[in-house]
């Protein structure tokens, strides 16, 4: 495994940004290979919980912190971070100190070719990060190319979709990931040796989409909302515009920033106290960091401190 599989993206910064506290209980809701959750720990933290919907994740989580987890430090939760409330509530856990969320595909995921994920190396079309449902071999066999298209619209921003769809569509059954790559560069008429490699984005589009990713990342934002304390820190690591879009509007609205108003449209008011407050400015990773893991290069972190106003959105009742 090549040793970005091994390097968590601006980790000095995430746990700058969340000023841990001796004994504090924390939440690394996007365990992967536990570096943030393992720093977490180093640093102080009376108790992780991590989450990660891939069984992987949690089955070799478990030896990746000797002791931590039959000393009761951290607990590993197979669960999408979306869900993060309802499972501290279940466990009789109260209110957490901090949360770290890193968005997207991990590393290990993107380097064992049999989870389909990268078409660097061949291997089936897979793309699943909890490893059940449709895979997307499934659904590029079984959707019509419009919808195909779409996908490729909203989640790759590809300015090509309609032709790459179609592409898809005449060339079924598509199964493995070296023969998607290569449907995709001859539909946007790629050239060997020309900056970027259109796939990347077929890739990305078709992933997001299998794996819900950008309603997963609302809906955990507003999880982590309801699972901090007054005081307590949120930080996000997003890897491309569409999430960070949703972390910097998130961010911009719950610490009551809305937009200005125009004369053709008066100013809005948000009748909602913020529930955040002091939201940093975004970082993105250093020279140093690009350096000894170029994967971190699209990477930004956004993070905010939470107040003690009610959550917007608490379903069912509200943890005190």
């Amino acid at each position: 495994m090549s040793r970005a599989a091994h390097t968590p993206v601006l980790l000095d910064e995430v746990m700058n940004s969340l000023a841990i506290q001796e004994g504090a209980t924390l939440v690394d809701g996007t365990f992967g290979a536990g570096g943030y959750a393992r720093a977490m720990l180093a640093v102080g933290a009376g108790r992780v919980i991590g989450f990660d919907r891939d069984p992987d994740a949690i089955a070799n989580g478990q030896s990746l912190v000797p002791n931590a987890v039959e000393e009761g430090r951290l607990a590993l939760v197979e669960e999408r971070f979306s869900q993060m409330d309802r499972v501290l509530a279940e466990r009789g856990i109260g209110l957490v100190d901090g949360i770290a969320l890193d968005i997207g595909v991990s590393s290990m995921q993107i380097d064992q070719a049999e989870r389909g994920f990268s078409f660097q190396s061949d291997g089936p079309l897979d793309m699943r990060m909890g490893q059940s449902g449709p895979t997307a071999a499934d659904f590029l066999n079984e959707a019509d190319e419009a919808e195909i298209a779409q996908v490729l619209r909203d989640y790759g921003e590809e300015p090509r979709a309609r032709s790459i769809a179609r592409a898809i569509v005449a060339a079924r059954p598509v199964e493995r990931t070296s023969q998607l790559a290569a449907i995709v560069r001859r539909a946007a008429g790629y050239r060997a040796g020309q900056k970027s490699d259109p796939a990347t984005r077929t890739f990305q589009a078709v992933r997001i989409h299998l794996n819900a990713e950008l309603d997963e990342l609302e809906q955990g934002l507003e999880a982590a909302e309801r699972s901090l304390k007054p005081g307590g820190r949120l930080a996000v690591v997003t890897f491309h515009s569409l999430e960070d879009r949703i972390v910097k509007r998130f961010f911009r609205e719950r610490s009551g920033g809305t937009p200005a108003g125009s004369r053709h449209r008066p100013e809005l008011v948000d009748p909602n106290e913020p529930t955040f407050e002091r939201v940093a400015k975004p970082v993105s990773p250093s020279e140093r960091e690009l350096a000894g893991n170029p994967r971190s290069r699209s990477a930004r972190l956004r993070s905010a401190v939470r107040t003690s106003a009610q959550s917007r959105k608490t379903p069912g009742e509200s943890r005190k």
